[in-house]
């Protein structure tokens, strides 16, 4: 089964104590530090298009890209909610990215990068990006810390809704350097509940492997942020923000 082919329809249920509207300003924050004003956006790994409906709200023009088509289905869903500037889904992987036209801003948050979990495909996710982007363009993520991965080893999760329940375990792999989420879903279904299973893998990248990559993309500049904090990342810091800058 594909990830999120099953949680699709309940992640925003369980998922409903994620601060959006803190990372964008968090975002807009570091996009006015340093004088950038996009109005193109692509919203890369968009997911269930939380973000893409906010940003869209916000006034940017809005592409958002994912390559889970159940996921997709919920943010189109999602987006018949705006009455105008409604975001424009693609459905397309990170590392085979391919727009109708550049953007000035992409972002890819909520770990979506960690996702990545075969090494060489980060860095052909990073040229993609980087052609994707208008001169003078900026790309925004997040990832999980391998300190963040490595300290979810052993741990389980709890999260339910009045017609869902989901158990998540997680296991760090260090042989692989990923970490492994299996996610158990019950999905009341009228008198029964029916039950699902999916596993998940995020790889445990090196901050500085990434800041690497970035350079060989042919980013100019890049710069690391603390959890949705003007400030550099501290030693156990469980998200670190990259931005990254086009000349």
């Amino acid at each position: 089964m594909n990830a999120y082919e099953s949680l699709a329809g309940a992640y925003d249920g369980l998922t409903r104590d994620i601060p959006y509207e803190k990372i964008l300003d968090f975002i807009e924050a570091v996009l006015q530090k340093d004088g950038k004003r996009p109005k193109t956006v692509l919203d890369l790994a968009c997911g269930t298009g939380s973000m893409s409906v906010l940003l869209a709200k916000r006034g940017y023009r809005v592409l958002a890209s994912d390559i889970s088509e159940e996921m997709l289905t919920v943010a189109a869903e999602k987006a018949m909610e705006l009455e105008e500037n409604p975001p424009f889904f693609i459905h397309q992987s990170m590392q085979r990215l391919r727009l109708p036209q550049p953007v000035e801003l992409v972002v890819c948050l909520l770990d979506s990068l960690n996702y990545l979990d075969e090494p060489a495909d980060c860095p052909a996710a990073f040229r993609r990006v980087w052609q994707a982007l208008t001169p003078g363009g900026v790309f925004l993520f997040d990832i999980n810390t391998p300190y963040k991965l490595k300290e979810l080893d052993g741990q389980v999760f709890l999260d339910e809704t009045e017609n869902s329940y989901c158990v998540w375990r997680a296991e760090f792999d260090a042989a692989e350097n990923r970490c492994y989420y299996g996610i158990d879903l019950f999905r009341r279904q009228g008198a029964l509940w029916a039950r699902s299973f999916e596993q998940h893998g995020e790889y445990a990248y090196e901050p500085q492997t990434l800041e690497k990559w970035l350079t060989e993309a042919g980013f100019a500049r890049v710069v690391q942020y603390g959890d949705c904090a003007l400030r550099a990342p501290q030693a156990a810091e469980q998200r670190i923000y990259f931005a990254a800058y086009k000349e």
